[in-house]
């Protein structure tokens, strides 16, 4: 049963230097558009009763508290259901994040990307160090006790020491949930211009996985559950939305450049403001292409995916029972029972794991 909505908002300050993802600069009538739209689109769907809601970005607290609440007023929404908004430390203050809580929202992730001030301006983010820690603070200020930062790391020329630093602040200020994840160079971007002109260099495998190790033993230390790939909570604090992805259930993804899974199609929508407003004027979906996802390719992503949290694992059924007995015999699994989780190899080397199912 579809619980969870996702919905995008392509709009930021400015583009980062490492950044691929659908974003634009954007003024305050283009945002109160895009608000009529997706509000548009999500009325195009049924009503289901929503354990979750995530607003991606982008930065979605570019939005007025108001424009959030407005949203929310046209959803299904669960008592108890977990509401995130991702958050620019740039784009709030005190009254911002109450107001934002007084429209329904009771989680935020908050991008952080490291406590370094040299690395945050190599990484074009707009906020100092100080700002971000700033940012945690006055979330709690106003009340949310369900707060998630994000960092990134294996940045150029980070060095174990720069590392332990951002962990050390992370740990200090004992968010409920984070996020970490190394950098990808994408085509397109800055840094990725950077790379081919010989200025930065790709972080060495070995420091890479030395990196990841420190970042789960020191969450480990702190009362962390490393229960994903790259995601930390303290107990009970899970992020339940994202965790549907990796449970491989139904959800819907709302605006430009969105992804969903409904009635077992993988759809994404349309990528450009002109297709999508004139779809949405039409009263037509703005979807862009879809894939019909059969028993078996379902199947595959459930073991894909469910690898993915750690903790719980998978139960394979048929073959994969002894395609999950090989990856045992080579160190990658550890099987207790019928249930197979990753090991520690098998969580350093995951996405070569993730390709023996497919």
């Amino acid at each position: 049963m579809l619980s969870g909505m996702y919905i995008h908002i392509p709009f930021c300050l400015n583009k980062c230097n490492y950044c691929d993802f659908l974003s634009f600069k954007s003024t305050v009538e283009e945002r109160e558009k895009y608000v009529d739209a997706i509000i548009s689109e999500i009325n195009m769907y049924p009503k289901f009763p929503l354990e979750t809601v995530y607003f991606g970005g982008g930065t979605p607290s570019l939005l007025t508290p108001e424009q959030v609440k407005r949203i929310l007023s046209n959803l299904d929404i669960k008592e108890g259901a977990e509401v995130t908004l991702e958050v620019n430390p740039k784009t709030v203050d005190f009254e911002k994040f109450k107001l934002f809580k007084d429209a329904g929202i009771n989680r935020v992730s908050i991008g952080i990307q490291s406590f370094n001030d040299e690395k945050l301006k190599m990484l074009g983010r707009l906020h100092s160090s100080s700002q971000g820690e700033e940012a945690f603070f006055l979330a709690r200020k106003a009340g949310f006790e369900n707060i998630s930062l994000d960092l990134m790391f294996s940045l150029p020329n980070q060095s174990i020491d720069d590392l332990k630093d951002d962990l050390n602040h992370l740990f200090s200020l004992k968010p409920e949930h984070f996020s970490i994840y190394s950098l990808i160079w994408e085509e397109g971007t800055d840094f990725f211009a950077k790379l081919e002109a010989g200025v930065y260099k790709e972080t060495e495998n070995d420091l890479e996985a030395s990196m990841y190790e420190l970042i789960i033993d020191s969450a480990q230390k702190n009362g962390y559950i490393h229960y994903e790939i790259s995601n930390f909570s303290l107990p009970g604090k899970r992020a339940i939305h994202n965790t549907k992805y990796w449970k491989n259930e139904e959800y819907l993804g709302i605006g430009i450049g969105a992804s969903g899974y409904f009635e077992n199609v993988r759809y994404k929508n349309v990528l450009k403001f002109p297709e999508y407003y004139g779809k949405i004027l039409d009263n037509v979906k703005p979807i862009l292409e879809e894939e019909f996802v059969n028993d078996d390719e379902k199947e595959i992503y459930e073991y894909i995916l469910g690898l993915r949290i750690i903790p719980d694992g998978i139960t394979p059924r048929g073959k994969y029972i002894n395609l999950c007995d090989e990856l045992v015999k080579d160190g990658f699994l550890v099987k207790n029972n019928s249930n197979y989780t990753l090991s520690q190899k098998g969580v350093l080397m995951a996405n070569d794991v993730f390709d023996k199912f497919i």
